[in-house]
């Protein structure tokens, strides 16, 4: 027993002795402007709605978790078809612009978003992206790893001869995406898994369905990727400098981040309870 005692003691003051605090160095960068401007027109809506916010920040360095909102910009619209512009305000002072007068964007016409701060001028341009409806969503009985999450099973219908991409947002920030390679045409049903650690039963969760252009589907895929789930929000936080389709057209070396997308929403609700 002594013996082991003594082991015991010695490799405690290895290990003690042996520690050393590693300081790692991050280095800080220029904030970038994101521009978070992914519009929704939510036609299962009577009267139909949209959900047209343009958000500013700034982006942080990786380790900081304050997100400087933006407040000081000119934000506005233009109709390309007619040049008709729509006016964005910041009323709250909160980095959320929307528009001043009532905003529905057509079919098949191209729209131009203009953001101006700091005397630099950045633009995008964006076609409403068309959707289909939800067929269905379902509490499923099955789980995962844990055994405590909640299966949606969820169905909706493509349309035929045509190359659609999806983006589900599952209760806030759970994102899916989808193309329609292998089920064109077809209903297509599948689960999400769904966890929170903190769920009070019953609880109502909405489900929302967009349609997205291919090229928003390959920018948001990278995006979750990059930021992850449940953080916030995809544009929180922007590990790396991913492009989107805002262009800084006053100086091209100061590109801003974030997308700007109109997409056409179906939105789903449902009352999850405890099956356990």
């Amino acid at each position: 027993m002594k013996k082991i005692y003594i082991l015991t003691i010695l490799t405690i003051l290895l290990f003690t002795n042996c520690e050393k605090v590693i300081e790692v160095s991050v280095p800080s960068i220029e904030p970038k402007l994101i521009i978070d401007a992914s519009f929704e027109v939510l036609f299962n809506q009577n009267p139909i709605a949209t959900n047209s916010v343009v958000k500013l920040s700034l982006s942080a360095d990786y380790f900081d978790n304050t997100i400087q909102t933006v407040t000081n910009a000119t934000v506005f619209l233009t109709n390309l078809s007619n040049n008709e512009v729509y006016v964005f305000s910041d009323l709250d002072a909160n980095g959320n612009y929307e528009p001043i007068n009532s905003f529905f964007p057509s079919d098949n016409t191209e729209y131009e978003l203009t953001v101006i701060h700091e005397n630099e001028t950045f633009k995008g341009k964006a076609i409403k992206v068309k959707s289909n409806k939800i067929n269905d969503i379902q509490q499923g009985d099955e789980t995962l790893f844990s055994g405590e999450e909640i299966e949606l099973k969820i169905s909706f219908t493509d349309e035929v001869a045509v190359e659609n991409y999806y983006l589900f947002n599952i209760d806030i920030y759970n994102y899916i995406t989808i193309e329609d390679r292998y089920f064109d045409g077809s209903e297509y049903n599948f689960s999400y898994f769904y966890e929170d650690d903190d769920i009070e039963f019953p609880k109502n969760i909405a489900i929302k369905m967009s349609g997205v252009s291919k090229e928003y589907y390959t920018y948001f895929r990278v995006l979750i990727n990059q930021s992850g789930q449940n953080a916030g929000g995809p544009f929180q936080s922007v590990p790396s400098s991913l492009l989107g389709n805002m262009i800084n057209t006053t100086n091209e070396a100061n590109f801003p981040l974030g997308y700007f997308h109109i997409s056409e929403t179906d939105t789903f609700n449902i009352d999850l309870i405890d099956k356990n």
